[in-house]
């Protein structure tokens, strides 16, 4: 029963309240009416235009071609955005088809700029890739403005800029590439001949003594080796020869009684030239230099018990010439003298060779480590210049591919159509948003008054406010005069009313009237 007396008790309130102020609510309600209903009549219509567009993958495997373009669709489209949303293309493009008229003769042409990018929108849609990202397939883009042809217009034009200029970035960054690895390469094939002019010259400098002629010099040397044996061999050969012949041109002289002293005394002094020469290279217990040394000494003892007065010297008679055996002797001593200098020679030539391939075999070391050094900054250069030309190569190949049908481009899969409805406003929304706004509005009008209102309405409020015992209560007597009076005030309030109403609805009228900003304003608070 309590419940049911307070729910009464708080109807009877309102239905006061309504009573007594029911006019404030009713101007505030009609008046928030009007101004939504102003708003949607006279709003201008925004059409919206949308144009799809493809991003087809590469045609060739990325085994057979590598592409040289880096970086994600989304990244590439972002930088795409940029360019194509840029001032000077959007200026450009409202000169074109000679947009925001309005506003460009109200501000400059930077706003009209501002408010196109606020009217162009990019979706970009996507699907979820096995690595768990998401893949850019296509994007769709849209723009509204009064007109549907124009929007429509605009719209295919801006999708054109996105497949253009996506075609010119990658053909740009393929070119920036092959650019870029040609001077590398040529960098590269400079050092590289270089690096090879200094092996070259290396090797030119240092001929003989190179690591892989090492196996040349070592049977080179073992060959001189043997060489050396040999003269040597026929070297002892021919002095036993010779010798042999000397002694048969003693063993003549020996016997011819008529030899001269001049001829013994020549021929001692070639044994002792002999002599002093076979000392050279051999020591006093050689046989041959023993044998020497007795037949100088012998030669010697004969020369100096031979020799005659100088008046038996005077008068001894010219010698008789030669024999034809001593002459034969003598030519065959003097064939083994040139045979022995020709040994000597060639064993101080093959001496002399050995040594100069003895030096080749201790450098080999030294010039193998030299050579290593060289051919290790070769290696690594040709490897550098063979991986560079590898790579300009796929960078060439990819270029033309870029060019012919490109790897990954963007084609226009649905072009603008003109609209047939608007997309903004929404008129019955306005509406019902303008008539939801009016009551709320309304009803916090009413109780502000009645809150601002200090005067006392019924008994209990009297009640309610003093303890004081209330004894009678007068009800208001109205008069004729006061029955006019009310009903004057009426009628000016009805047409303050009706006025306040018209002036609102003609107020948002104008306002609203090819307002496109506030259409966007609406639209983004919906």
């Amino acid at each position: 029963m309590a419940t049911e007396a307070r729910q009464s008790a708080g109807l009877d309130t309102v239905r006061q309240i309504w009573r007594r102020r029911r006019w404030v609510g009713i101007v505030t309600f009609g008046v928030i009416v009007a101004a939504a209903a102003g708003l949607a009549i006279s709003l201008p219509d925004l059409y919206r235009a949308t144009a799809s567009v493809i991003v087809e993958h590469q045609q060739v495997a990325e085994s057979f071609v590598r592409s040289s373009v880096t970086g994600e669709v989304e990244t590439r489209l972002q930088t795409i955005s940029q360019e194509v949303l840029s001032r000077g293309r959007l200026a450009a493009l409202i000169e074109r088809f000679d947009l925001y008229h309005e506003l460009r003769r109200r501000a400059p042409v930077e706003a009209a700029v501002e408010a196109m990018r606020k009217d162009i929108r990019v979706d970009i849609k996507g699907v979820d890739s096995p690595n768990g990202r998401s893949a850019t397939v296509a994007f769709v883009l849209s723009y509204r403005g009064r007109d549907p042809q124009l929007v429509a217009a605009v719209v295919n034009t801006l999708a054109s800029f996105y497949v253009a200029e996506n075609t010119r970035l990658r053909g740009a960054q393929a070119a920036g590439t092959v650019e870029l690895l040609r001077g590398q390469l040529a960098d590269a094939k400079a050092r590289v001949d270089g690096q090879e002019r200094r092996v070259r010259e290396f090797r030119t400098r240092w001929v003989g003594e190179l690591p892989q002629q090492l196996a040349v010099n070592m049977a080179t040397l073992e060959r001189l080796h043997a060489q050396l044996q040999l003269a040597g061999a026929n070297q002892l050969r021919a002095l036993d020869r010779r010798a042999v012949i000397e002694k048969q041109l003693a063993d003549l002289d020996h016997e011819t009684p008529t030899g001269s002293a001049d001829t013994n005394a020549a021929r001692l002094t070639k044994m002792k030239q002999e002599l002093a020469e076979m000392r050279r290279r051999y020591t006093d217990r050689y046989p041959d230099v023993a044998r020497l040394r007795a037949e100088i000494t012998g030669l010697e003892r004969d020369l100096g018990a031979a020799e005659p007065p100088a008046a038996t010297a005077a008068a001894t008679p010219a010698p008789p010439a030669a024999d034809p055996a001593v002459r034969r002797l003598r030519a065959a001593l003097k064939a083994a003298d040139a045979e022995v200098e020709g040994l000597k020679a060639e064993e101080t030539q093959v001496r002399s060779a050995i040594q100069a391939y003895q030096r080749r075999v201790e450098s080999a070391p030294q010039r193998e480590q030299e050579l290593q050094e060289l051919t290790r900054d070769y290696d690594t250069m040709k490897d550098l210049y063979g991986s560079l030309l590898k790579r300009y190569e796929d960078a060439q190949l990819a270029e033309t591919m870029e060019q012919r049908q490109g790897r990954e481009q963007f084609r226009i899969l649905d072009a603008a159509l003109p609209p047939k409805e608007p997309a903004a406003p929404n008129r019955p929304r306005l509406l019902l948003v303008g008539l939801v706004a009016a009551t709320g509005l309304a009803g916090a009008a009413m109780m502000l008054r009645e809150k601002l209102d200090t005067s006392f309405h019924t008994v209990d409020d009297l009640r309610a406010l003093t303890t004081a015992p209330v004894l009678v209560s007068i009800p208001l007597i109205v008069t004729g005069g006061d029955r006019w009076q009310r009903t004057r005030r009426l009628g000016f309030g009805f047409a303050a009313t009706v006025a306040a109403l018209f002036m609102t609805f003609e107020a948002l009228r104008y306002a609203a009237r090819g307002n496109e900003w506030l259409v966007g304003l609406l639209v983004r608070g919906s």
